[in-house]
């Protein structure tokens, strides 16, 4: 149910590429940093692609070792090249490592961000609070107006109070919605097929549009989404860890794609920590 669409990895950085490419003067520089693994590998081919499409020279384009635990050195040398992009493909637990390390550093630029997949989870953005600010980053789904397809508001009211000391996530916004969205497209096809053949299911998924708490979703023959869904947003005005900051899009705004935009970028990096 990954909402990347036909670009496929591409997807993940498509949006920051595009954004950074709109500012005045058009930054020109991009260090690319990621862990040495697959999902990171393949976030950080797709940066390196997007990033020369749009025209930006790319002068760091490192793997970290997945057993990293101090980012120190790494941030340490990326700052030493004086990038006006850092772009990150990480996992949950570097993206804890590298945000702090990026705090410790000062580090100054002029977006940072990426494809920190650890910011999908509340507690890490609980954990991290106001080291967050700034920070321009993939989502698949946040809470807003925008965004608010039929049906998902329920769901999520349900998933919250279910969720309560159950050691899962708390609000559940980056996982519940795709995976009642992909019972809801696996019950209309078996409800359609009257059957449980999985090659029968499988052509009717690629045959159908569904319906689901994610709106309208329709897959193509590679089997990724015929229009990807995914987002690009900023954190902002984020002063605690308090978990209610995060149940809005007033601390996690939608900069792109333009159709569910909440808001513009503050622009460059080290102005948004301070607001």
């Amino acid at each position: 149910m990954l909402a990347a669409g036909p670009d496929g990895i591409l997807g993940f950085s498509k949006g920051y590429f595009e954004l950074a490419a709109a500012q005045k003067p058009k930054p020109q520089t991009v260090a690319i940093i990621s862990a040495d693994a697959e999902f990171a590998r393949a976030a950080s081919e797709g940066a390196r692609k997007n990033a020369e499409a749009y025209g930006f020279k790319v002068i760091y384009n490192e793997h970290y070792p997945p057993h990293t635990m101090d980012f120190s050195p790494v941030m340490r040398k990326v700052q030493a090249l004086n990038p006006d992009l850092v772009f990150v493909a990480a996992y949950p637990p570097d993206t804890i490592g590298i945000v702090r390390a990026a705090h410790e550093i000062k580090l100054n630029t002029k977006m940072f961000g990426g494809a920190m997949i650890g910011l999908l989870a509340t507690n890490i953005k609980t954990q991290l609070g106001p080291l967050l600010n700034g920070i321009v980053n993939h989502e698949d789904f946040v809470p807003a107006p925008t965004f608010n397809f039929p049906g998902v508001k329920e769901l999520l009211e349900k998933y919250q109070q279910r969720a309560v000391g159950q050691k899962v996530d708390p609000l559940g916004y980056g996982f519940a919605p795709f995976a009642y969205a992909a019972g809801q497209i696996i019950a209309t096809a078996v409800e359609n097929t009257k059957s449980f053949d999985h090659s029968k299911i499988a052509a009717y998924i690629h045959e159908h549009s569904f319906t689901t708490v994610l709106g309208d979703v329709k897959f193509g023959p590679d089997g990724e989404w015929v229009k990807g869904r995914m987002l690009m947003t900023q954190f902002r005005n984020i002063t605690n860890n308090d978990i209610n900051q995060f149940k809005d899009t007033t601390h996690d705004v939608i900069l792109w794609p333009p159709q569910y935009k909440t808001g513009d970028l503050i622009y460059p990096y080290t102005k948004a920590q301070t607001k």
